[in-house]
């Protein structure tokens, strides 16, 4: 379970921009519109490039600010180093190392070999493929993580039986939405519950029976569009005959996590845990040499030769021409792959802590409650798009949700709607559109996993990988919760108010 800071700190420095509060939300606007349009426009789906976006953003957005420039700089600065942040990068890392393992240990072949043994064929592989990411992500409580290994492990696989690439990618996001939202120990659920002054067990409770509704009729849609949607043309000699049941001996590490991480240990505890299992089954069972998951490719000199000649430490060294000297191996490329995206988040980040000192949020929290939040149902309503409004400029779903969790409180409290309702609904969204937009953080986590499988599969080729443009309509059960919080704010299915039921006591983390 994570620890997570929700407060800002006393005393904060509020900056000025020209043209007003909502200015200060600019650096954040146009890293949006560069990524519509280097993804959408241009179909690149470079993360570096999304970088050099964000980065300018940030530059021009300094040019409005009214007065001494360093306290913009200090708040960049301040932005970068919130633990909101480094709770995603902990989780791509310690998943990127866990799904590059097992990958190398042949459980992707394991698992097309389960699926022919069980007639699973094309048209079901993403159904299937929605409830297994599901039941991960509620089990370990990192959707960023799910996406990440289910990326690297099952997608490959369905694409390989000819499930259509950008179904399987949405299929993917969606279960990670369903265990970010619905998970006790993800931060989006504890954010949500904290901030609204509500215990945790009981918002997770009280939240199910939404997270169901939109998981059937998600399903569901998976299953039609998988007959529907031609799938990938995989080609190459003995494509998929090799594949045997031995590699789905790795489905015991990955128990190991979800069984920690149930357990309430630290999801870093966890993930750990199942990487030695990985690891351990790898050399035990001869599924992969110690070499293809850490290698260090060392300059020949008299020292290197004698080290990799040695019993056990030569098993990881070996000797190349000094312009080839690296490290490689799954461990150190299941985390390097992520060091762009990890430069992204930090950024992006920023970016919203300088929309939050300079007042845009506000501005947006304050037009709604004045002129929009007139009832009930409007109110509800209301923080349904508020979320939304702010997911679609915070691409990290639980830095979206500090963000905003003041204005759906002070919302919710003035008309007196209980607290297990407002969590509920801060989640939901926050789940949601975190792994639906181009730019989001879940996307782009997947994706630059995504980008490393034709190095992976000689049959996997670069028309496989799915532009994060692309895959948006695809993830049913982000959009279909979303829709099921709008008919619930306006029919009242669920709502409770302050009186209806007291919270237990607040659990801090």
């Amino acid at each position: 379970m994570s620890t997570v800071d929700v407060d800002d700190p006393p005393n904060e420095r509020q900056l000025r921009f020209r043209g007003g509060r909502l200015v200060s939300g600019f650096p954040i606007g146009f890293f949006i519109l560069w990524a519509i349009v280097q993804s959408g426009v241009l179909g690149i789906g470079d993360t570096t490039g999304l970088v050099a976006g964000m980065l300018i953003g940030l530059i021009l957005g300094m040019l409005f600010v009214k007065g001494n420039w360093k306290y913009y700089a200090d708040t960049v600065f301040e932005g970068m180093t919130q633990r909101v942040a480094a709770t995603a990068i902990v989780a791509w890392l310690w998943a990127g190392m866990f799904a590059q393992t097992l990958q190398d240990g042949g459980f992707v072949d394991g698992l097309v070999w389960a699926a022919q043994a069980f007639n699973v064929g094309a048209a079901l592989f993403p159904a299937v493929t929605f409830l297994l990411a599901a039941l991960l992500a509620t089990g370990i409580g990192t959707g960023y993580g799910t996406a990440i290994a289910f990326v690297g492990l099952v997608f490959p696989a369905g694409v390989l039986l000819g499930a259509n690439p950008i179904l399987m990618f949405g299929a993917i996001l969606s279960g990670a939405v369903f265990g970010d939202n619905l998970a006790p120990v993800s931060d989006t659920t504890i954010v949500s519950a904290v901030t609204q002054e509500a215990d945790i067990g009981g918002v997770v409770a009280s939240r199910f029976k939404y997270a169901i509704v939109a998981a059937v009729f998600a399903f569901a849609a998976y299953l039609v569009a998988g007959a529907a949607m031609p799938g990938a043309n995989v080609q190459g000699p003995g494509v998929g005959e090799s594949a045997t049941a031995l590699g789905l001996v790795h489905l015991l590490p990955i128990a190991v996590v979800i069984g920690t991480a149930v357990s309430g240990r630290h999801i870093i505890e966890a993930i750990s845990w199942g990487l030695i299992a990985a690891v351990v089954l790898n050399l035990a069972l001869g599924l992969a040499p110690a070499s293809a998951m850490l290698l260090f490719e060392a300059p020949q000199s008299g020292l290197t030769r004698a080290i990799a000649d040695a019993p056990v430490i030569g098993a990881v060294v070996e000797t190349v021409p000094a312009e080839d000297a690296a490290v490689g191996g799954s461990i150190y490329d299941g985390a390097a792959g992520f060091f762009s995206l990890i430069v992204l988040v930090l950024l992006i980040v920023a970016g919203a802590q300088i929309m939050r000192r300079g007042g845009a949020f506000d501005a947006i929290q304050d037009f709604l409650l004045d002129t929009v939040a007139t009832s009930v149902r409007r109110a509800e309503t209301t923080m349904v798009l508020g979320t939304a409004i702010v997911n679609a400029t915070i691409t990290i779903n639980t830095a979206a949700e500090i963000a905003v969790a003041p204005y759906i409180r002070t919302l919710g409290e003035r008309f007196n709607i209980n607290g297990y309702r407002r969590a509920n609904i801060l989640d939901a969204n926050t789940s949601a559109l975190g792994y639906i937009f181009p730019w989001g953080g879940g996307v782009l986590a997947g994706y630059t996993e995504m980008q490393g499988l034709p190095e992976q599969y000689e049959w996997f080729t670069q028309a496989m990988v799915v532009n994060p443009a692309s895959v948006w309509p695809y993830v049913f059960h982000g959009w279909l919760l979303v829709a099921v919080f709008l008919v619930a704010a306006w029919t009242g299915f669920g709502r409770e108010y302050v009186p209806d039921r007291r919270s237990e006591e607040v659990s801090r983390v």
